[in-house]
């Protein structure tokens, strides 16, 4: 993982240098209300905050800091109050359902907790679902090579009922990668899974970031998850209260017990 201090950041091979990184996703003054009057709840409060490309980040915070409404926001699977957000240089303020739907076929993958794998089809078949629905053309080559990464080379024929629980989040993970999304949201991925298989499953989003230069944003509840981050944010009632650059999990530890308190 990148060191920060006091030596320069360390870079993997098939990173870009911090300097020349890009963001693959912002958000700029996002707001994010819900209710009135004596309901409304602030869940986002003029959130700034960016994501790098060919990183891993994790954003965390207690529950109800805002984690999930503002990575739904920035997916394109919530709007916001006001304030904006961007995929790349897409502005997804600027889009109607019909553009937001194709954005998030076309430069958005997702891997939630709970799979959300289509029971009837193949894991193959489930990889593939992304490309299929968005009429896309196949990288056989590429999928292959997402299937070795994530070890479902000897699974592609089975079905989810006949795959574990850690098998069937690495389908989950091989189809989030297997459209080559300009950036991945990741909803407690490992939350389902014991600590061995969640770890695996960590592993391999570690490795789709340091070899196949993809882009990850984590929110998770689990310091030992963050660990495997390159970088943390930290939310509280709805805002941006500070990140960990230097992730190990006492730290994050240490700074969730603190935003707790």
């Amino acid at each position: 993982m990148p060191i920060t201090s006091p030596a320069p950041p360390v870079q993997s091979p098939h990173r870009p240098p911090v300097a020349t990184m890009r963001p693959a996703a912002r958000a700029v003054g996002a707001t994010k209300i819900y209710g009135r009057g004596d309901t409304l709840v602030t869940a986002l409060d003029e959130v700034d905050t960016s994501f790098e490309a060919g990183r891993l980040t994790a954003i965390m915070g207690p529950s109800g800091s805002g984690k999930s409404t503002l990575m739904h926001c920035l997916a394109g699977l919530d709007s916001l109050s006001s304030g904006r957000v961007f995929i790349g240089d897409i502005d997804l303020s600027s889009l109607n359902e019909r553009g937001l739907t194709l954005l998030r076929r076309t430069q958005v993958g997702f891997i939630f907790q709970a799979f959300n794998l289509i029971p009837t089809l193949s894991a193959i078949e489930n990889i593939t679902l992304p490309m299929t629905l968005a009429g896309a053309p196949i990288d056989k080559a590429w999928v292959d090579q997402v299937v070795a990464t994530v070890g479902l080379s000897d699974r592609v024929s089975h079905r989810p009922s006949e795959l574990s629980g850690g098998q069937q989040q690495r389908v989950a993970v091989a189809r989030a990668l297997a459209s080559r999304p300009a950036i991945i949201f990741a909803d407690e991925p490992t939350g389902n899974l014991d600590s061995r298989t969640g770890g695996e499953i960590l592993d391999f989003m570690r490795n789709a970031v340091d070899e196949l230069d993809q882009t990850i944003v984590m929110v998770t509840h689990d310091p030992v998850a963050a660990g495997y981050a390159d970088r943390v944010v930290f939310l509280a009632d709805g805002r941006v209260v500070g990140e960990e650059t230097d992730p190990t999990a006492d730290r994050v530890f240490d700074r969730m017990r603190n935003l707790e308190a």
